[in-house]
């Protein structure tokens, strides 16, 4: 059985300071400058909290990983990651802290880092739903460009390239890409298609749900969007047609 290393151990230079928020401080200070940061009681060594200016930048963690030595940083706008990445080296970790927690834009927090940070979101302060939507898409196509499957990445560009599709909410379920009139609580929209991506060879699969039987097999990501299209319930086409899908 594998044992959780002592953070102490792993973390020699952070103990010496107490917790990970004073040795973050600490390395801020030794660079001219102070960071907003809490300690969290329950893991202090490997877990500190961030407090930002800006009122919906919440939930905001640098986190300490357990068998390695690198720590992760990631930031919430309105309940939804707009920033997260690794680093193995602390002292790149205060400029993007600061970056964030005085309300620099994430473009200028991603040019101070050393590592990929950006999620593809972009911010939404009013939490509009069809921005937020709009945000969403982007990061899924971020995702899969990222993602080293082609087949993968032609569904979401083509599923984004079609304005009916756009309208709606985008969200994957164990790589399978589904539809949700509204951001919140996808689940709560009545399924209607889930569609899987072969890896290498093989067919797209398109179901009503993600753990549903399968309804088509097709060979392309065009013809999978046009049955995903045509089995948009009339009542879901009707409320999006009231929000036109937005430019990006």
């Amino acid at each position: 059985m594998c044992r959780e290393p002592d953070p102490a151990v792993l973390y020699p230079d952070v103990a010496v300071h107490g917790s990970l928020a004073a040795a973050l401080q600490a390395e801020a200070a030794a660079q001219g400058m102070s960071l907003p940061l809490t300690v969290t009681s329950s893991d202090p060594l490997r877990h500190a909290r961030i407090t930002s200016v800006v009122p919906h930048r919440s939930s905001s963690f640098v986190t300490a990983w357990w068998h390695e030595r690198k720590w992760s940083f990631s930031g919430s706008s309105n309940d939804r990651l707009m920033i997260s990445g690794s680093t193995n080296d602390i002292r790149v970790l205060p400029r993007v802290i600061r970056g964030w927690a005085e309300g620099a834009s994430l473009d200028e927090i991603s040019k101070t880092a050393t590592f990929d940070l950006l999620t593809g979101r972009f911010e939404v302060p009013d939490n509009n739903p069809a921005d937020v939507i709009a945000s969403e898409w982007q990061c899924l196509l971020k995702d899969a460009d990222d993602a080293d499957w082609p087949q993968y990445r032609a569904l979401i560009e083509s599923a984004h390239a079609e304005p009916k599709l756009r309208r709606l909410y985008p969200y994957t379920s164990h790589w399978a890409l589904g539809f949700a009139q509204k951001p919140e609580c996808p689940n709560f929209t009545p399924p209607f298609v889930s569609i899987s991506s072969p890896r290498g060879t093989g067919n797209y699969t398109i179901r009503e749900r993600s753990n549903g039987p399968a309804l088509h097999y097709v060979a392309t990501a065009s013809e999978a969007i046009a049955i995903a299209v045509d089995r948009i319930p009339a009542e879901l086409l009707q409320t999006t047609s009231e929000h036109p899908a937005q430019d990006s």
